[in-house]
């Protein structure tokens, strides 16, 4: 147990932080596969901005590595370009 009053406000923050992590990385990998099972063009075009937009604010904060991020946007603006 930690001895410290920062260690304990330390442990709450990393677990408020933790799991607003998870749920905004959760809900940006259903965002993907949204995307990527949509058939029609029209809505894959507006979803691919909100796709990135919620991608780039993963690697913004460090939940999922920029390069990751930079890749998923790639294949998936390769995907909706291919739809239309």
């Amino acid at each position: 147990m930690a001895n410290h009053k920062s260690a304990l406000k330390r442990i709450r923050s990393n677990a408020t932080k933790r799991l607003r992590n998870r749920y905004q990385a959760k809900t940006t990998r259903n965002a993907i596969k949204k995307l990527r099972n949509t058939t029609s063009a029209e809505d894959a075009k507006t979803l691919l901005p909100r796709v990135i937009s919620m991608l780039d604010r993963l690697a913004k904060k460090n939940v999922i590595h920029k390069n990751k991020a930079s890749n998923n946007k790639s294949k998936l603006t390769k995907l909706v370009n291919s739809l239309s």
